[in-house]
């Protein structure tokens, strides 16, 4: 495989598999199916399409859609053309999105729908570099001929029936001329310590992660998976080219409706962001009224909780969920034991944009709940004096798209990439990670604290959603904290208070005592000088769309830092 390409990986998956089901998608509700002869055709006839309308080899095209089967198609048939595609997050502002566009120089997008549409409408005119735009989807988007260079995606799969013409002979050579040097990817970071940097990803890049993953799992055909991540994460993106190269089922769901999906399409395996796990975690808990007895006793039901308890919870998953794999951020370990007691094996796993995804990953035969697993083969590491994990390896980007400095700054002097986060490595071989280099805080006492595993502490209470710790340069540690609204506004009920929305709730002194409580005994199995001394009860949850969570759901800490800077101040007075 290490010679191959990412379409020729693909094109050996379709040779061996042909009328076997590649992916799954819903269409008004119900789900669908396309084989991989078909997958195929339609990224061929895209790929064909697209060269009529002028995209060729080198040029950069974008991407702004949610997860579905067209974000892949699309993504394949520029790489078959020798393309460079760059994905945009679906919740990207028109100035966040023209920032990407902007950078990377990107020729074309690719737009789901009216409303990303409308985004790039009004940029367009302050990018002279986009020439066309192309839409997913929209039988509401009548007038988009009168649109010049807007183009329906079915406009570009119709544009030429190839079969076996000269066109599919030059489609293929193309594919074989491909070397894995070349650059497949430019995928921004999601900015949650500046502005976004473009990490140029290769072919090899990718291959090497591939095949990384289908030496440390075994996955047939045979195999179901659930897809519901952001395409324009590196997580999500590796997931795709993994599924295409080994020849296991994709099922397209949405975030949104998960836990339909699950039950559904009753998968073997799938990936996700620990938030998820967490927020199934804190549903399980509200259902009992004595949530902490619960977590206590769990793991030691013995017979009852196999016989009723454990098969409920498995059933959220499907029922036949082999293991699921959590990335993108830490992974409380209280959430992975509860699971794992019920049946269901969540195996965490740690990388970067930059290192491809996963470079440590628990396995189905080789895991250990509160690391992040064993490294991946070929991949280098070691840890530098203050701890921080340095990483070698094919896997590893060959730099920021236009930016020579940044990426002197991301390296040693003898070529170790800086991942920026801190770590250790057992005797094992297991890496954990302890924090974000960047994120350490130094009290007024000269202590380092590593602020991340605090707060997956604190967001194990079943009430409360998000929370960020402060306390640089401050002699004792406090904490922003939001509610997880269905669990508190259940414990209202059971107390006979009569309020409703989540402001009140935030604001009533019951709730307030009742959180208090639990951070309090949280407090307890931390060393004096990490424990919480004070903390504020925010009147909204963090969120993407408002700023304090990157579209992964992890927490930008510097953008919080400063939107609730006088409410932390007020918190040491």
């Amino acid at each position: 495989m290490s010679n191959q390409n990412l379409l020729t990986s693909f094109l050996k998956a379709v040779e061996r598999l042909r009328h076997r089901t590649c992916l799954k998608y819903k269409k008004q509700g119900s789900w669908k199916t396309l084989s991989w002869i078909q997958v195929r055709r339609l990224v061929r006839d895209l790929a064909l399409g697209l060269q009529r309308i002028g995209i060729s080899h080198g040029d950069r095209i974008a991407l702004l859609s949610n997860t579905r089967y067209e974000w892949t198609i699309a993504d394949m048939a520029v790489l078959s053309i020798g393309g460079v595609t760059v994905p945009i997050y679906p919740s990207s502002t028109s100035e966040q999105a023209s920032y990407i566009l902007k950078n990377s120089g990107a020729k074309a997008v690719f737009v789901e729908d009216g409303v990303q549409l409308d985004k790039i409408l009004k940029i367009k005119k302050a990018l002279p570099a986009l020439r066309k735009v192309v839409v997913f989807s929209g039988a509401d988007l009548p007038a988009l001929p009168a649109l010049k260079d807007v183009f329906h995606l079915t406009d570009l799969l119709k544009m030429e029936k190839f079969g076996e013409s000269t066109g599919e002979e030059k489609w293929l050579e193309g594919i074989r001329a491909i070397r894995t040097a070349q650059m497949a990817t430019i995928v921004y970071t999601s900015g949650t310590t500046g502005p976004p940097k473009g990490v140029m990803l290769t072919h090899r890049n990718f291959m090497s992660e591939i095949q990384s993953l289908m030496k440390s799992f075994d996955l047939n055909e045979r195999i179901v998976g659930l897809f519901f991540l952001p395409l324009a994460h590196i997580f999500g993106r590796t997931m795709q080219f993994w599924q295409l190269a080994a020849g296991f089922v994709h099922a397209y769901g949405q975030l949104d409706s998960v836990m339909d999906d699950l039950r559904v399409i009753r998968p073997h395996g799938f990936v996700s962001v620990p938030r998820i796990f967490e927020k199934i975690h804190e549903k399980i808990l509200s259902q009992w009224h004595e949530a902490s007895w619960l977590k206590q006793r769990v793991i030691s039901w013995g017979p009852f909780a196999h016989l009723i308890v454990f098969p409920r919870i498995r059933a959220l998953f499907g029922g036949r969920a082999r293991f699921a794999i959590s990335g993108g951020a830490p992974l409380s370990k209280e959430v992975a034991e509860f699971f794992h007691a019920a049946g269901v094996l969540i195996l965490e796993g740690y990388g970067l944009t930059e290192t491809t995804a996963g470079i440590y990953i628990n396995t189905e035969k080789n895991y250990r709940f509160g690391t992040v697993g064993k490294a991946l083969p070929r991949v280098k590491l070691k840890l530098a004096r203050d701890g921080e994990i340095l990483v070698k390896g094919p896997s590893v980007f060959v730099g920021y798209y236009g930016d020579p400095k940044a990426t002197r700054q991301a390296f040693t002097r003898d070529g170790w990439f800086k991942t920026g986060d801190i770590g250790k490595i057992d005797r094992d071989g297991y890496l954990k990670i302890t924090d974000r280099k960047k994120d350490l805080i130094i009290t007024s006492a000269g202590k380092n604290i590593a602020p991340q595993n605090i707060e997956k502490l604190l967001m194990t209470i079943p009430y409360i959603s998000h929370a960020m710790v402060s306390g640089d340069g401050r002699n004792f540690l406090t904490a922003l904290v939001t509610l997880n609204q269905d669990a508190v506004q259940g414990y209202a009920r059971r107390r006979n208070i009569h309020i409703n929305g989540y402001r009140k709730l935030a604001k009533h002194p019951e709730i307030y005592r009742l959180v208090r409580q639990a951070v309090e005994e949280k407090n307890r199995q931390l060393a004096s000088f990490e424990t919480i001394k004070k903390f504020v009860i925010l009147e909204n949850d963090f969120s993407p769309s408002t700023g304090e969570l990157t579209p992964t759901l992890k927490l930008k800490r510097k953008v919080v830092g400063e939107k609730y800077k006088d409410l932390i101040d007020q918190l040491y007075h």
